[in-house]
């Protein structure tokens, strides 16, 4: 049986390829071309550091820089607001320091208050760089320092005051008081940032305790209704019994001037009558007489009439008649 070889031949062995030696310059070219363009976005500014240098800040657009490392760009977000979170963490964050690790959530809330009890406190703190130069060379770590601070500052605010304070009518007191502390340390340590806001969002008492602190709240929130339905009623009770005494006061006024007008009428009538009465004496005592009878005999049911003259009214009488009248 015959042995069949097979000659490999060195593709290099008459020299290397020309145009082979032009890859490398042209990848390398490539790298150099996409290193030296870079893009800031809309809401930052982009810091040029020159062999670890300082040179200046970039607005945001397309702009051109030295490569090989030359020329470095720290992209700041200047323009938009950031925030930390501080027992929770909200999902799809893009700020690294926003929220810590899942384990340190518990730690981050229990908090001891001035009348040394337990508070389980979340809060979020919002904030925007306000110096690029201070925010990246001035403090190392700016966004766990920030963290750090926060949590100082909330840690003492809450120890100044009461279990109930912070659980219920203090926490707006709180969050003023802790943006200006913050804010004040931020300046001393030369950040570079602007607190916005700080907010107090979940606020608890300790798990063992819950339970009782609810029915204390329950028990408040009784007391709170009561009280509203108390003054409920007493608006409508007393504009009631205010008005009910303006028309008593007014009919007694009504009727105070109705007497005082009958009898100035009276007084008028009476001096009229004595006026006529000084003319004529006998006249006016007549008519005065037959006007009282004429009054009066109308409302008598029984009437006997004697002339002065008669000296005998039994015959004249019927008193069987007049006796049932009478009796009725």
């Amino acid at each position: 049986m015959a042995t069949q070889v097979i000659e490999i031949k060195n593709p290099f062995e008459n020299g290397i390829p020309k145009g082979v030696w032009l890859i490398p310059l042209a990848i390398l070219a490539i790298l150099i071309g996409m290193s030296t363009f870079y893009t800031v976005p809309a809401e930052s500014v982009g810091v040029v550091l020159r062999f670890g240098k300082y040179i200046k800040q970039v607005e945001p657009g397309l702009r051109f820089k030295i490569p090989l490392g030359i020329d470095r760009v720290t992209v700041v977000p200047v323009r938009r607001q950031l925030k930390q979170e501080f027992g929770f963490g909200t999902a799809g964050a893009s700020n690294p320091t926003q929220y810590s690790d899942r384990g340190q959530w518990p730690l981050e809330t229990t908090m001891v208050t001035g009348d040394l009890n337990s508070a389980l406190v979340e809060w979020v703190i919002q904030y925007r760089i306000k110096d690029p130069m201070e925010y990246l060379f001035r403090v190392r770590n700016p966004g766990d320092t920030l963290r750090d601070v926060s949590e100082s500052v909330m840690r003492e605010v809450v120890g100044d005051r009461t279990v109930d304070e912070v659980l219920t009518i203090g926490r707006q007191e709180i969050e003023s008081e802790a943006l200006v502390r913050m804010q004040k340390l931020v300046n001393r340590y030369s950040m570079g940032i602007g607190i916005d806001q700080v907010q107090l969002k979940d606020v608890n008492p300790p798990q063992p305790v819950q339970a009782s602190f609810d029915e204390v709240n329950q028990a408040q929130q009784e007391r709170e209704r009561s009280i509203n339905v108390a003054n409920g009623e007493y608006n409508k009770a007393v504009p009631r019994a205010r008005g009910q005494a303006d028309q008593r006061i007014q009919e007694a006024q009504g009727y105070a001037k109705q007497r005082v007008n009958e009898a100035e009428g009276d007084v008028a009538r009476f001096n009229a009558l004595l006026e006529e009465y000084n003319k004529a004496p006998e006249v006016t005592r007549r008519r005065l007489y037959l006007e009282t009878m004429g009054r009066v005999i109308p409302r008598m049911k029984s009437k006997i009439i004697l002339d002065d003259e008669a000296q005998q009214i039994l015959p004249l009488l019927q008193l069987g008649d007049t006796t049932k009248e009478a009796a009725r």
